[in-house]
């Protein structure tokens, strides 16, 4: 994994680099001067540059053999709906005439929605990375006629746009191989990135490999504010699965108190919506104060799971209710009548960003009447405002702090402030919304999926449940093919994009989560069925990892492998836990053989990086710490299951039912009217009981 700088460049510009927020436009119903190709895409985010004076094309066959046949250098513009300065660059250069006439008549413009095909992203944010060591969306691409990259960047002002376009359309008709050797050595640069090789040494994971983990993270934390040292801050929540799960095992203080200092500082900050729930994307300040206020599916599907598991673990009320608020804000606003969930919310509505969840002191006096008083002042709300001149609701003082400072009662506090939030919520329901990115895509559907069944198992509520059961019969109703072959997108009945490996992954763990909860075999034969697909068409022999496209997709410039775990978890760091959780479940000891490959493959850029490598940090503990496969089998199941699994226990897997089903590990196991619990480790097991405290005393004996 290595950075080039191309020194070949010659023209340096300014560049604004910066993570991203949306605005959807309004449905105009006067005709349109432009009309381009976009027309007929079911993205919003491509809709929304349907009408530029821009040509627009659509990333297909037919735009990439045009480029060839004209000899026309791609102009490769990549983004998402909720990304706001995607629309400021739109604003300023896409929708102008002027600069819109050099990209038509010197390029292929060619748009992506990166989340309907992360992989052209993939491809052309590492070449904006190799050349400017850093990257964001926009992302702008000129590449060669066949697709290689010459150069990459992000936002530019209109007349930087324009200098960059007429700089290597000059650059490409008189230099032509200049051009071609600067593609060469860039395209071999994202080939070398993230390429993993097989590590040929034995795979033994030991306690050392999980101290190294700490003592490389600890520094990089921030134990007064929450996160990682600096801003902006992002919630990352799988650094905080890994310190639960790591602190369960050694009860290492400083990791528990990383967790609780980071959950209390974003539940409290701006960054959570403290009327309506949910939680944007990142804080742009050191104290989660001002979000960028886009609300994505992905970050709160793997807050809701990380709020749940805290509050197992460590009990604490508040976790519980950002769970339940979260999951109504989904139910609410995210949730398609399909019961597949929506990708984003914009940060924008009438052209403002975050004007939807901003207020004015004389709207919470009117609206809050004699309550205003004390909530202002637990808001931070100010006269002047404490941002922009509107405020942001945001607590920086705990409610027990807080109700002894003004001499009440947490339950008091508790009360004003549901009725606060009830009466907040109906009046900002008036104001014009946020753009909805309304389509579905399947991999942050299973995020939510899992989101869901972690709230149930934890907090115990039967409708979180049956959410997630209507979330899953959509996804094997909608997004699986009767050969298992998985699409990726979903609106309007059309499902039109190959899976790519996260839609897999992610399904496949959330299949065997759902098993867990329900004991119902279907959910755990259909993610076994999902990984045989995925090993014939994504699988690579030779390092044994996996291609993040299918063998089935038309190739790019490289097929790449994705592996570093970011705001999301890497697609194979997620398929080498779900192999391991197989192995177990299945009885297959070559999934298990493959996982231990892979992660052998990371060890060393999870013992020195395991922020970046958090979820391959969660498989290496599973390792060290073998899992105990609970199984519940006779007429209880149910009470004794729910029971069992409310509890924070990292290192269990839990099967059974009323009757032995298929599974060999419930062979013999089933004693006509009684149920019992037997507690086993790599599938030996000690002597049955019939109560959860007998079984909990074997997990630690």
């Amino acid at each position: 994994m290595k950075n080039i700088l191309l020194s070949t460049i010659a023209f340096t510009f300014f560049i604004i680099i910066t993570s991203c927020n949306a605005q959807n436009k309004k449905n105009k119903v006067e005709k349109h001067k432009y009309t381009n190709a976009l027309i007929n895409e079911t993205s919003p985010y491509l809709l929304q540059h349907a009408h530029n004076p821009v040509n627009w094309h659509a990333w297909n066959d037919e735009t990439l053999q045009k480029a060839k046949e004209e000899n026309k250098l791609l102009l490769i513009s990549v983004g998402y709906a909720a990304c706001h300065w995607c629309h400021v660059m739109e604003h300023e250069s896409f929708e102008d005439s002027i600069a819109a006439k050099v990209m038509n008549e010197n390029f292929i413009c060619i748009k992506v929605d990166r989340e309907e095909r992360p992989d052209v992203d993939a491809i052309y944010m590492d070449a904006c990375q190799l050349i400017n060591n850093s990257g964001g969306w926009p992302l702008n691409a000129i590449a060669l006629p066949d697709g290689r990259p010459i150069y990459a960047m992000t936002y530019a002002k209109k007349n930087e746009w324009i200098k960059v376009l007429e700089y290597f359309d000059d650059f490409y008709q008189n230099n032509k191989v200049q051009a071609l050797e600067q593609a060469q050595q860039l395209t071999e640069g994202i080939i070398e990135k993230e390429n993993i090789p097989l590590n040929k040494s034995e795979a033994i994971f030991i306690a050392d490999d999980a101290k190294a983990v700490w003592a490389n993270w600890q520094s990089m934390i921030d134990y007064k504010n929450g996160g990682r040292k600096g801003a902006p801050k992002f919630p990352m929540p799988y650094n905080y699965d890994y310190l639960m799960t790591d602190f369960y095992f050694n009860k290492e203080a400083k990791k528990l108190e990383a967790v609780r200092t980071t959950l209390d500082k974003m539940m409290m900050g701006g960054i959570y919506d403290q009327v309506g729930g949910g939680f944007a994307r990142y804080a742009t300040d050191a104290v989660w104060k001002v979000p960028h206020f886009e609300k994505m599916l992905y970050d709160n599907a793997q807050l809701v799971s990380t709020y749940s598991k805290a509050y197992a673990l460590i009990n604490e009320e508040n976790y519980a209710r950002v769970v339940r608020e979260t999951l109504a804000y989904i139910e609410r606003e995210m949730t398609d009548k399909s019961n597949g969930f929506y990708s984003s919310l914009d940060a924008d509505s009438e052209g403002e960003e975050g004007l939807f969840y901003i207020w004015q002191e004389e709207e919470l006096d009117k609206i809050l009447g004699e309550d205003a008083i004390l909530l202002k002042k637990y808001w931070n709300v100010k006269t002047s405002g404490n941002w922009e001149a509107k405020n942001i609701l945001h607590a920086t003082e705990d409610k027990e702090k807080y109700a002894k400072l003004n001499n009440i009662t947490v339950k008091e506090i508790d009360e004003i402030l549901i009725k606060a939030r009830k009466k907040l919520l109906e009046a900002r329901s008036k104001r014009v919304r946020p753009g909805l990115d309304d389509k579905i895509l399947t991999s942050w559907n299973a995020l939510m999926l899992k989101g869901y069944i972690d709230a149930y198992r934890y907090l115990g509520d039967e409708n979180y449940l049956k959410t997630a059961i209507k979330n899953a019969e959509f996804i094997k109703s909608n997004c699986i093919d009767d050969d298992f072959r998985i699409t990726r997108n979903y609106k309007n009945g059309v499902s039109s994009i190959n899976g790519f490996l996260d839609d897999y992954s992610f399904t496949i763990e959330a299949f065997i989560a759902l098993y867990e909860v329900t004991f119902d075999e279907q959910w755990l034969l259909l993610a076994d069925n999902l990984t045989k697909y995925t090993f014939e068409h994504f699988y690579d022999k030779e390092s044994s990892m996996f291609f993040y496209t299918s063998d089935l997709d038309k190739a790019l410039i490289t097929r790449k492998k994705e592996v570093q775990d970011n705001v999301i978890p890497s697609s194979n760091s997620s398929m080498a836990k779900a192999l391991f959780l197989l192995s177990d479940y299945m009885v297959k000891d070559d999934y298990k053989d493959v996982s231990d490959k892979m992660l052998n493959n990371m060890l060393e850029y999870v013992r020195q990086y395991g922020t970046y490598y958090s979820n391959w940090a969660l498989l290496l503990n599973m390792n060290l710490h073998k899992p105990n496969e609970i199984a519940i089998v006779g007429k209880d199941y149910e009470k004794l299951r729910k029971e069992m699994m409310s509890r924070f226990i990292p290192n269990a897997i839990y099967l059974g039912g009323n009757n032995e089903g298929s599974l060999a590990l419930l062979e013999g196991k089933l004693v006509d009217g009684d149920t019992y619990i037997y507690v086993c480790q790599n599938r030996i097991c000690k002597l049955p009981v019939q109560e959860v405290d007998e079984a909990m005393k074997l997990l630690f004996d």
